[in-house]
């Protein structure tokens, strides 16, 4: 009995040694025998491009101002309304004039006062009872009073505000009733009728650098989906704007006899006169694109790929056209880079 259970104990022991070695791990396969993907490359050269850069912006008229009293005083009448069209000429706002007057009748009667004084110096001077100095100084202060009336008489007539040009109301910045102090903005118009339509794009602070005044450009509305305008540029700002830190380009578009709105969102690519050296690639090439910013796959010497950054310059429909990234570089994958990365074999399959 003791020998049969030594035996199946000697049994136990090496089924369980053989059940350790079923279950020890098997090697992982090397990447060296993985399935390599296929690819196609393309060999990148440079091409003579017209450089463009695009923007978004509003669109405004090529003139505007801010309307405002030459002098001080109580705004009586406002005759126009934010968006009204006015003609050149039109009364557009008014103030009250009873001080106005009042300043008026008190230099008519100052004026009267010295012109009597005046007389009265004379005579006496003729008498020889006063001296040309005094003579001198009575004429002085007569001239100082008719100066005085005239400046007053003058202001009256700026207490209200004409239109220079025929245009419309972007905003009203006052209301009737209201104290305004001397050049304080009452109105902001747009004149409608000097330098036509304006988009304003911003840009970054590289790209207003190259682009030049008289570029040309194409013009898209939201709007007038479409249709095409053709613009040029007009002004470049020569300061970044204080809000979105962008630098301003004013493209004058003409709009084909349309009447839009001011505040319309436009999209402006402005061609640049310098035609520059420039590689395009295929959409099919890129991977992780976000905005300007994207990847390709270069291949190596080996069966693999390298991930290289790129910045985009710009799109049409058929390419790419890569600002930088690709310098000093032969080729590049442009098909299955979905599914590569650098652990990847390729095989490149080139027709």
């Amino acid at each position: 009995m003791k020998s049969i259970l030594n035996s199946l104990s000697g049994f136990a022991i090496v089924a369980a040694m053989l059940a350790g070695c079923n279950s020890a791990p098997k090697p992982e396969q090397s990447s060296s025998n993985s399935e390599a993907i296929a690819v196609k490359t393309l060999a990148l050269k440079k091409q003579i491009r017209e450089r463009s850069f695009s923007g978004t912006g509003l669109l405004s008229t090529g003139d505007e101002a801010l309307y405002s009293f030459k002098i001080g005083g109580v705004i009586d009448k406002i005759n126009v309304m934010e968006g009204q069209f006015f003609n050149k000429g039109q009364v557009l706002a008014t103030l009250k004039l009873t001080e106005i007057e009042a300043g008026v009748a008190q230099a008519k009667l100052g004026l009267e006062k010295a012109k009597r004084d005046h007389e009265r110096v004379l005579r006496l001077y003729a008498d020889s009872v006063t001296t040309l100095e005094q003579v001198q100084n009575s004429e002085t202060a007569l001239k100082v009073s008719e100066r005085q009336l005239e400046a007053l008489n003058f202001n009256k007539t700026h207490a209200v505000i004409l239109a220079a040009e025929a245009g419309f109301v972007k905003r009203k910045l006052a209301n009737e009733g209201e104290v305004v102090a001397t050049g304080s903005p009452i109105l902001a118009i747009s004149e409608s009728s000097a330098k036509g339509w304006v988009l304003k794009v911003g840009l970054s602070d590289a790209d207003w650098a190259l682009i030049k005044e008289a570029d040309e450009a194409e013009v898209q509305f939201d709007a007038f989906p479409n249709q095409l305008f053709i613009g040029k540029v007009l002004r470049k700002a020569m300061a970044a704007d204080q809000g979105s830190g962008s630098f301003t380009i004013e493209v004058e578009v003409n709009l084909k006899g349309i009447k839009p709105a001011v505040g319309m969102f436009g999209k402006a690519i402005i061609k640049s006169g310098k035609p520059v050296e420039m590689i395009s690639i295929p959409y099919e090439a890129l991977i992780e694109a976000d905005g300007m910013k994207a990847f390709v796959y270069i291949p190596l010497q080996t069966d693999q790929v390298k991930k290289q950054a790129i910045e985009i310059e710009s799109f049409d429909n058929k390419e790419v056209w890569v600002k930088s990234g690709l310098e000093n570089i032969e080729r590049i994958v442009i098909s299955n880079s979905a599914f590569l990365n650098e652990n990847a074999r390729i095989l490149i399959v080139n027709d």
